[in-house]
């Protein structure tokens, strides 16, 4: 914050920063401890990475990344899998479940499929988890004429977009906040970035 003003012309101090803050009761939203949601040793052979961290593509529907989160509750996890269109960066598919499965990724891309009915050569983008590994999974892509692409292990800037947009849905939904039921964080307000998706 102190960077930003100095930068914009206006001279402050950190400890006057820190007063001012206090003063009006702010608080910065932190990021949270990192959590693995991939497993990478299941033995199954990984896709070559076809995207290549490009990012830019000039038509919608054309390349699709898929990553998986979680989101804590009393509950225990609530797990979130998404496909973004890299074209419109937008949501195009999801799922949400309390286990991290084959049918959680399946499902989210099914939902993509129904919702947008993308042509065959779709590039599916995701990590080296043992979901997108899966011979239901793949099956899927194949039935559907779409290709598989996998970023390389330990890698996050081969999923970027995905990444991205988890960073701001937990900030903003998930961060300071303490939800009792699954079904709570699923109805969270705010949640309109995830209207597509329908719990199972």
């Amino acid at each position: 914050m102190r960077q930003g003003l100095v930068e914009k012309g206006e001279p402050i101090s950190r400890t006057r920063v820190a007063r001012l803050r206090k003063q009006r009761g702010l608080k910065s939203k932190s990021q949270r401890p990192f959590k693995a949601t991939t497993n990478a040793y299941h033995g199954r052979p990984a896709t070559p990475n076809r995207l290549g961290q490009e990012f830019r593509v000039d038509h919608p529907d054309t390349v699709y990344v898929g990553d998986i989160t979680y989101i804590p509750t009393e509950e225990s996890w609530l797990y979130l899998a998404v496909f973004i269109d890299l074209y419109s960066r937008a949501v195009v598919g999801g799922a949400m479940s309390k286990r991290m499965t084959t049918q959680l990724v399946n499902d989210a891309l099914l939902m993509a499929i129904w919702k947008r009915q993308p042509p065959q050569g779709l590039l599916a983008h995701s990590d080296q988890g043992s979901q997108y590994a899966s011979d239901r999974y793949q099956k899927t892509l194949k039935n559907h004429g779409f290709m598989c692409s996998m970023g390389r292990q330990g890698c996050c800037w081969d999923n970027a977009p995905s990444e991205s947009f988890f960073h701001t849905l937990k900030t903003e939904l998930a961060h300071h906040r303490r939800y009792q039921t699954r079904e709570k964080a699923q109805t969270a307000r705010g949640a309109t970035q995830l209207s597509v998706i329908k719990p199972h």
